[in-house]
């Protein structure tokens, strides 16, 4: 049985242009230790698809389909069961540390946190469990730490922080949103070892990002996502080493191991999505079918789906 499965799920937002679809009809599923990327230029929807599944989405948005967590559909569950659910059973490492760490709580404060409410330790307990999550995160002086401000670390400490904040309640799904955006190579690659070390084999993982070696370091299995779908999904490796869909290739050609070769033109905005293939404006290899037709996801074999006309 899936850990987490989402069916037919649908992000909208109002617009003066009626619903805008950010995510469409997007379908996943990841067993008790997957670990998966969800891969995609910025926009593409993959932000949107990791806030509903833990419900933080702002009022105005509208979600559809299914996201059920092991026999409960969260998306029909109370708000007070979401929250018992939110940080214990599935936890987020967000992205942009300075603006997801509260600048007026010490460290300990926000970590200790989730520890009270959904551990019920006590406040003694709790530091002590902080100071042990913060020395895994590499803190040399974790009862220190605790007492500071966000805004007195760099931007690579502010994320160790954050990783803390995510497991310290041992949860079951870890969502990570682009957690190395903005630092640099060797910050980058700590942050990324530290997440593969805590996350073991036990955990779930779902990687957002658009970084195809943060994805290969962290993950065994991929879903691309292009304005909004799903446009191919399988095994990692069999993925970026034989690409089925044109916009996987495109993605693998603008990496900088092979070129930085960028995928012409723009990715459609959400009001003006093409009646055919959504990729097919940017597509090199279209036809007047894919211009005409949204094909479907298929199966093709392998534990590999495709979005595309001519995947063969």
């Amino acid at each position: 049985m899936a850990l987490i499965s989402l069916t037919g799920v649908q992000v909208a937002f109002p617009s003066r242009y009626g619903r805008i679809r950010a995510a469409d009809s997007v379908d996943l599923a990841l067993d008790p230790g997957d670990r998966m990327a969800l891969i995609g230029e910025s926009g593409c929807g993959k932000t949107v698809l990791g806030m509903a599944v833990m419900g933080l989405l702002p009022e105005n948005a509208h979600v559809s389909g299914t996201i059920r967590y092991g026999d409960r559909d969260l998306l029909t569950l109370p708000p007070a069961a979401m929250q018992q659910i939110r940080g214990r059973e599935i936890s987020m490492i967000q992205q942009n540390s300075a603006n997801s760490l509260n600048p007026v709580m010490t460290v300990g404060e926000q970590v200790a946190e989730s520890l009270l409410v959904h551990r019920h330790l006590s406040r003694h307990a709790a530091q002590e469990e902080v100071s042990r999550l913060l020395g895994l995160m590499g803190f040399e002086d974790p009862e220190r730490v605790q007492g500071c401000y966000p805004h007195e670390f760099s931007g690579g400490m502010r994320e160790r922080i954050l990783i803390a904040l995510a497991l310290a309640c041992n949860p079951r799904l870890v969502i990570a949103d682009e957690p190395t955006a903005g630092l640099d190579a060797q910050v980058r690659l700590q942050v990324l070892n530290l997440i593969k070390n805590q996350i073991g084999d036990n955990r779930t993982l779902l990687l957002i990002t658009h970084d195809l070696g943060a994805a290969a370091l962290l993950c065994t299995l991929i879903a691309v996502m292009y304005a909004g779908e799903i446009i191919e999904t399988g095994p990692l490796h069999a993925v970026l080493s034989m690409p089925k869909h044109p916009y996987t290739l495109g993605l693998i050609a603008s990496h900088p191991s092979a070129g930085l070769h960028p995928i012409p033109g723009m990715s459609p905005p959400p009001d003006q999505l093409p009646d055919g293939c959504r990729f097919c404006p940017r597509c090199s290899a279209a036809t007047d079918a894919c211009r005409c037709t949204h094909p479907a996801l298929t199966d093709t074999g392998g534990s590999r789906q495709v979005r595309c006309l001519q995947y063969d």
